[in-house]
């Protein structure tokens, strides 16, 4: 049987990616509202089986200047308090861990590039043990503060909170397991060329990792999106 897996977009080349091609393995139906073009205040916040909120350049905390964050945070709030099945990636998991009461900030410094994540205990016991010392790709500056029940799975040198996850439902992952292999990181550095150039980030340093890392990622990734799927359990 089908399922329904509804997808908040902010940046159109920001996409599931390598995801999508697990989710379709496991027989979800993939809907994609798109920031500022869609109404996300007619989301449902409990029909759909899965809800997956993805990366974006703006802050968790700007819903005065992007009133549809307040719609994301509200559809997150009522989605999780009922333990539904829901995956954030980056904007997506600071938006989690706002909605659960935790606090959100700019981190010490950006955090662009291709590098391994440190995994926690508890992270070694989840489904992101299938990234155990694979270069992922992290592209943001804001941190959270670990919301009450959850658990933390992963940081980094300058990123305490890479990732948590709160019972089997909820995973909130602050880099991006997501990025296909290929081109498609010409995309990120075309629509992000104005932040990279200002953080004077090496535009072939990138590319070279993500030929590098790209593929071995997009299998790693997909095992763990795999694996968490699986795991999931009736509300």
């Amino acid at each position: 049987m089908s399922k329904v897996a509804i997808v908040i977009r902010h940046l159109a080349f920001e996409h599931l990616g390598c995801f999508e091609k697990t989710l379709i393995e496991h027989n979800y139906k993939i809907y994609y509202y798109d920031a500022g073009v869609h109404d996300i205040w007619t989301i449902d916040p409990l029909t759909p089986d899965l809800l997956i909120i993805l990366g974006g350049p703006i802050g968790a905390y700007d819903c005065e200047q992007y009133p549809f964050l307040k719609d994301e945070l509200r559809i997150l709030k009522i989605r999780m308090d009922e333990n539904r099945p829901t995956l954030g990636i980056c904007l997506g998991a600071q938006l989690m861990a706002v909605a659960l009461d935790a606090d959100i900030k700019p981190g010490q410094a950006k955090e662009i590039g291709y590098k391994p994540l440190e995994l926690s205990h508890a992270g070694l016991n989840s489904p992101l043990k299938h990234l155990k010392d694979q270069p992922v790709l992290h592209w943001h500056q804001d941190t959270f503060s670990l919301p009450d029940g959850a658990e933390n799975l992963a940081h980094t040198d300058i990123c305490a909170q890479q990732a948590f996850q709160k019972g089997k439902n909820i995973l909130g992952l602050q880099f991006h397991p997501e990025i296909s292999a290929g081109f498609a990181i010409e995309a990120w550095l075309i629509g992000h060329a104005f932040e990279l150039a200002y953080e004077n980030i090496e535009l072939n340093k990138i590319r070279n990792d993500a030929e590098m890392h790209g593929h071995n990622l997009e299998k790693a990734a997909g095992k763990m999106l795999s694996q968490w799927i699986s795991e999931l359990v009736a509300a």
